[in-house]
């Protein structure tokens, strides 16, 4: 069930360091948040600090209230694990098991739960590969290697795997910055699809890609070398697009940023 994100005053510090400060902006459910804004300015380890993959850093730590329905995910006897479990995460790069079957891949985070009911694992890595628009290309292998798939077929079976465990939110770093353009629409109407059932915030360089798959965006940037990051502007995509409040952000859009 896709629920929604509120971030309350969120800081990130890797060590001593403040990479981004006083972030507050809610995702709703069902509704694909896109964060944009230039190399540095803590979009990336916003989007960590959602399902705690932040502090696998050493050193790093998140302040203040990131909340999922209501429930801080940093509230004391939350389990990271469980919270990965229920905000599932996308990266960059395809980051399938090479020499673990396509089926196997799909199904890695149910075993490791503890599902053995091999009629309930094929049922969830058909249901999977079929939501991640991947089923009619592998249904005939589902036994080889998924290394063995193209970089766009790879990235959509990542998500199957994420969607596998039913999570509650997706998140996305870059998911196409390594795909060619035919994969890149794949991946982008696929995500028109997840988010019928899935909360999904992604990162992206793109800003015709933020354009297309989002329907709010939040801009972040750096005041300057050295400094943490901000978010200065939240909306909807087309106003962001079409008439930010902020120059900063019309700066960046347009490309006078710089």
């Amino acid at each position: 069930m896709a629920k929604r994100l509120d971030l309350k005053d969120v800081n990130i510090y890797y060590g001593k360091f403040q990479a981004v400060a006083d972030v507050r902006l809610s995702v709703p459910p069902r509704n694909v948040t896109a964060f944009i804004g230039p190399s540095g300015c803590g979009k990336s380890s916003v989007l960590r600090s959602l399902n705690r993959m932040h502090e696998v850093t050493p050193g790093a730590r998140v302040e203040g209230s990131i909340l999922l329905d209501g429930e801080d995910i940093y509230g004391s006897g939350i389990d990271p694990v469980g919270v990965r479990k229920t905000i599932g995460m996308v990266f960059q790069r395809p980051n399938p098991f090479p020499t673990m079957s396509i089926k196997d891949n799909v199904v890695a985070g149910l075993k490791l739960q503890g599902e053995r009911n091999k009629k309930r694992l094929e049922e969830v890595a058909e249901q999977s590969l079929r939501g991640a628009n991947l089923w009619n290309e592998v249904k005939d292998r589902l036994d080889k290697p998924g290394g063995g798939l193209s970089g766009g077929q790879q990235q959509r079976l990542c998500i199957a795997r994420a969607i596998a465990v039913s999570p509650d939110v997706l998140l996305m770093d870059e998911p196409c910055s390594a795909l060619d353009p035919i994969s890149t629409l794949a991946i982008e109407d696929l995500i028109t699809e997840l988010k019928k059932d899935f909360t999904i915030v992604i990162v992206t360089h793109n800003m015709q890609q933020a354009a297309r798959v989002s329907d709010q965006t939040a801009f972040f940037n750096l005041n300057a070398t050295g400094e943490p990051g901000r978010l200065v502007e939240i909306d909807d995509t087309q106003k962001v697009f079409s008439n930010p409040t902020q120059k900063a952000t019309e700066d960046y859009i347009s490309g006078r940023f710089g």
